[in-house]
């Protein structure tokens, strides 16, 4: 995983990558790789501050389920 983010942040031809930039990249290749890590590592880069910024956060993550049709 390290590497490909690393082969990502190359192949973007800057010297000076902001912050904000990698953590996004950090967390879209935990999210394809491990929930929990995902989760994890949200939990301290976002900053979550109340229970309640944790919980939008999750519920994002589970799968909506299928409307009833008639």
């Amino acid at each position: 995983m390290i590497s490909g983010i690393v082969r990502r942040l190359e192949s973007m031809g800057e010297t000076d990558i902001p912050s904000k930039v990698i953590g996004e990249i950090v967390m879209e290749s935990l999210s394809r790789i491990d929930t929990v890590a995902y989760v994890r590592f949200a939990s301290v880069y976002k900053n979550f501050q109340a229970v309640e910024d944790f919980e939008d956060f999750v519920s994002e993550l589970r799968p909506q389920a299928p409307e009833d049709k008639p």
